[in-house]
C-alpha cells in the first residue's frame, strides 16, 4: 500500500496499552530483528504488547513465528473474508494447527465483507464468506479462543450468523465501524468492540455516538496498522506506536482521562486474550 505522507512523530507516551489488532508483516516486519524494531518503537510510548493478525495462510505462519520471536507479540489466525475462497481442506488443517499454538490468542480476522465482492479480482463471494465465517466460529468454540471479527457493510448478516451458530465465549468486533444501534446490539450480546484510528476522524459522527455508549468492560483499542492512521495523520503509514493518538481521541469522546482509559482497555485486553 502506498502512503502519501511521512510517518507520524512519536506521540506522548500513554501507558499501559495493548494494540489489539495490527499487521506486523504489512508494516514491513520480515524477521525477528524487524519485529523487535517495530515493537521497541511501540513500547517506547507505552504500547507494551501487540496482537498481530493474519489474513491469509502465509500471514498466519508469519504471525505465529513473530509471536515466538518476541514475548511482547501475540498472534491471531484465520483467513480474511475476502480470501475465504482459499479455505480448502488443506488450509483448514493448517489454520487448525496454527490456532492450537500457545502463542495464538484469537481466531481472526474472520467475518463478512460486502464491500469488495465484484470490485476486487479474486475476492470470495458472499456465500463463500458465510461458509468460512461459520467454520471459523466453530473453530473458535472448539479451541476455546476469542473470535475476532471483520465486518464491513454486513451488520445484519454478521449478527444473524453469530446468533444462529451460537457465539464463542468471547467475540471481538475489530475496527468497529457501526453506529450506536449496532453497538448496542453487540453490547447486549456481551461482545467486545475495538476502536481504531477511525474513531478520531472528525466526520465519523455515528461512530462517535457508538464509542460513547460502550461500557468500560467491553472496550478495546487497536491500530489495524499499517492502515487507518488516526487524525491528523490520515494518509501516513500507521504503526503500533501510534496507538496513544487513538486512545487519547477515544478518551476525549468518552469524557475520560486518557491514563484511566489506558488502564481499562489494557485490563480488557488481558482478560479477553488471556495475556500473561
Amino acid at each position: 500500500m502506498a502512503f502519501n505522507r511521512p510517518a507520524p512523530a512519536l506521540p506522548e507516551p500513554l501507558s499501559p496499552l495493548v494494540d489489539s489488532h495490527t499487521h506486523l508483516d504489512a508494516c514491513g516486519a520480515t524477521d525477528a530483528a524487524s519485529v523487535a524494531t517495530i515493537v521497541d518503537r511501540a513500547e517506547s510510548v507505552g504500547v507494551g504488547r501487540v496482537v498481530t493478525v493474519a489474513d491469509d495462510i502465509e500471514a498466519a505462519r508469519f504471525a505465529v513465528q513473530a509471536a515466538h520471536w518476541d514475548s511482547r507479540v501475540y498472534a491471531a489466525v484465520a483467513l480474511h473474508p475476502t480470501r475465504a475462497n482459499a479455505l480448502d481442506d488443506a488450509a483448514k488443517a493448517e489454520v487448525e494447527r496454527l490456532v492450537a499454538d500457545e502463542r495464538v490468542v484469537a481466531v481472526g480476522e474472520t467475518g463478512l465483507d460486502y464491500f469488495w465482492p465484484g470490485k476486487l479480482e479474486g475476492c470470495a463471494t458472499i456465500e463463500e464468506q458465510k461458509s468460512a465465517f461459520t467454520w471459523h466460529i466453530e473453530l473458535a468454540k472448539n479451541m476455546n479462543k476469542p473470535l475476532m471479527i471483520h465486518n464491513r457493510d454486513a451488520n445484519s448478516d454478521v449478527l444473524t450468523i453469530l446468533r444462529s451458530e451460537g457465539p464463542p465465549n468471547s467475540v471481538i468486533f475489530h475496527c468497529f465501524s457501526g453506529d450506536a444501534a449496532m453497538a448496542k446490539e453487540c453490547v447486549d450480546l456481551g461482545f467486545y468492540l475495538s476502536f481504531s484510528g477511525t474513531v478520531s476522524f472528525r466526520n465519523a459522527k455515528d461512530l462517535h455516538e457508538a464509542a460513547r455508549l460502550v461500557p468500560d468492560d467491553l472496550i478495546l483499542v487497536e491500530t489495524d496498522a499499517p492502515y487507518l492512521t488516526p487524525h491528523p495523520f490520515r494518509g501516513a503509514p500507521n504503526e503500533s506506536y501510534c496507538l496513544p493518538y487513538t486512545a487519547s481521541a477515544l478518551a476525549e469522546l468518552r469524557g475520560a482521562d486518557p491514563r484511566d482509559l489506558s488502564v481499562i482497555v489494557t485490563k480488557n485486553s488481558e482478560k479477553v486474550f488471556n495475556l500473561h
